[in-house]
């Protein structure tokens, strides 16, 4: 099998994702998936399309991530490692898509406006 690539994205975050046949190595900007994501949470993210499929343990995982902050970066490399599954069995598909792990989930933060001390909020109305 070759290495297969594909890319992941969520807010400002970008993950691109390598996937070959191996022994279950995660590997995030040369550091362990431990190291890179040190919470239990955001390993847990990480793995879930892994532990979805049951192959956790059959691919090593090379990522390089850069933007955004540590939970845009996980659900980045949760779709990059759901895509390239998705590209070795589609079969997985069903099960991938109904957990909602190949959709793109788009929201950013809104910009904030001139004359308006945020995005949405506005100054006190005062009438006189």
């Amino acid at each position: 099998m070759e290495v297969i690539n594909t890319l992941g994205r969520r807010k400002a975050a970008v993950a691109r994702v390598y996937l070959s046949e191996g022994k279950g190595k995660i590997t995030i900007n040369k550091r362990e998936l431990e190291d890179f994501f040190p919470t239990k949470p955001l390993q847990y993210v990480v793995n879930q399309p892994l532990e979805l499929v049951e192959v956790a343990g059959k691919y090593d995982i090379k990522i390089n991530i850069f933007g955004g902050g540590v939970k845009g970066q996980a659900e980045a490399v949760r779709l990059g490692i759901s895509r390239a599954l998705l590209e070795v069995n589609p079969e997985h598909r069903d099960a991938l898509k109904k957990a909602g792990f190949l959709t793109r989930d788009s929201r950013v933060v809104e910009r904030k406006k001139p004359g308006q001390p945020k995005a949405r909020k506005k100054f006190q109305f005062s009438k006189r």
